[in-house]
């Protein structure tokens, strides 16, 4: 039996997948956080392209006004592009200030338009043709390339995305508050495998969780006295800033819940909600890195867009292009980049969908290149048969 699948599943509660490292990188301070939008958010909402009348002829209930005193409208960023207002007092400083940058018609040549497809897809980053090596994600290949990357999956279970030769622990920090385990249980537990094969394994397990409730406690307790109104993704973001500060470079969490079929709303309602969330999570990294978060990146990511146009219950269906957001603070930031289209009709992907044009591995390659200084056969290895194309984010 493999450690990942003993300690993720068979024991049934988030403990880790195989032996951590509590220690900085020896030769580079550089920070890389994976999240993952699971859901397919709708991009021409968070990045809005408001210099295209057709998206405004598509979108007669959900369409984002231009920039405007009108605190609803969409926030001023270029003369094609404006931001979700529900951004307003948390992400659009950071782009003010040129923390963050957006790479819109970003996503993968898959137009299967199937959530799990996609999403695994985009995890192994592999050729889309040819043979598939299900048990290898491109961030555990970036990881064994890597001199002490210290990873870390924030989630229940391993991610596709992580799954391979390098041993990566994981654990939830949503659930980090009630552990299903106490001390006396656990003991109990490591007892059971004392003597056998699964011995250190377990015990490595239970070691792995107890430090990460040591170094959550502080702010676990305060959280309880003084009543502090994080919720959600903040809650977590902080929680995954002050880990990946010390303990950690490469790390992945995944939030869900933006599949908008029916009433997704426009400057308010159901997916402003959701974005003003990820937002407030997303600004507390910042925070929470302190000086660290000048070494750090953190890219945004979603399994595909939305089509343009609106659906019959003033949703959106599964589309294609998407949008990436690239954080950090030595981000060049301040701008949309890369290769872009006017949006119109005649540009639209099977005359539905926003076309891709920045590929995430050409893409994320050039990016992971810049900051690891990756060499041409690290990179392959990353992402084999990819072109890197490196788009002046770093």
């Amino acid at each position: 039996m493999h450690r990942r699948h003993f300690l993720s599943s068979a024991l049934a509660w988030p403990l880790v997948s195989g032996p951590t490292r509590l220690y900085a990188a020896a030769n580079s301070p550089a920070r890389l956080l994976f999240v993952f939008l699971r859901g397919a958010y709708d991009a021409a909402s968070l990045l809005v392209p408001i210099s295209s009348n057709f998206y405004y002829e598509s979108r007669p209930d959900i369409a984002l006004a231009r920039p405007s005193a009108d605190l609803a409208s969409s926030l001023p960023m270029t003369t094609d592009w404006g931001l979700h207002p529900a951004l307003r007092d948390s992400l659009y400083p950071l782009y003010q200030r040129g923390e963050l940058a957006f790479v819109p018609f970003f996503g993968t040549d898959d137009i299967s338009r199937s959530h799990f497809e996609t999403q695994e897809s985009i995890e192994l980053g592999q050729p889309l043709v040819g043979h598939k090596d299900y048990s290898s994600g491109f961030l555990n290949r970036l990881s064994t390339v890597l001199t002490g990357s210290a990873p870390m999956a924030f989630t229940n279970q391993l991610p596709s995305i992580f799954k391979g030769p390098a041993q990566v622990p994981n654990t939830a920090l949503s659930t980090l508050a009630k552990p299903a385990i106490d001390v006396r249980q656990s003991d109990i537990i490591a007892s059971m495998y004392s003597g056998t094969r699964l011995a250190s394994v377990v015990q490595e397990g239970f070691v792995m969780r107890q430090e990460l409730m040591r170094e959550l406690a502080t702010e676990m307790d305060a959280a309880s006295r003084q009543s502090i109104s994080a919720k959600g993704f903040e809650l977590e973001a902080r929680r995954i800033g002050k880990l990946m500060k010390d303990s950690y470079r490469l790390g992945f969490v995944d939030v869900g819940g933006w599949d908008t079929h029916v009433g997704q709303g426009g400057a308010t309602g159901y997916l402003a909600n959701r974005l003003n969330e990820l937002g407030q999570g997303l600004a507390a990294l910042p925070q929470e890195l302190g000086r660290a978060w000048k070494d750090t990146v953190v890219v945004v990511v979603s399994e595909f867009g939305r089509t343009l146009r609106q659906n019959g219950s003033r949703g959106t269906d599964h589309g294609h292009g998407s949008v990436l957001w690239v954080m950090g603070g030595s981000v060049r930031g301040g701008r949309v980049v890369g290769e872009q289209i006017a949006v119109e009709r005649t540009t639209l992907f099977q005359d539905r969908d926003l076309p891709v044009l920045n590929n995430y591995r050409d893409t994320l390659g050039g990016l992971f290149q810049r900051q690891f200084g990756l060499s041409q056969t690290q990179l392959a290895q990353v992402f084999p048969g990819a072109s890197a194309r490196d788009l002046g984010l770093l």
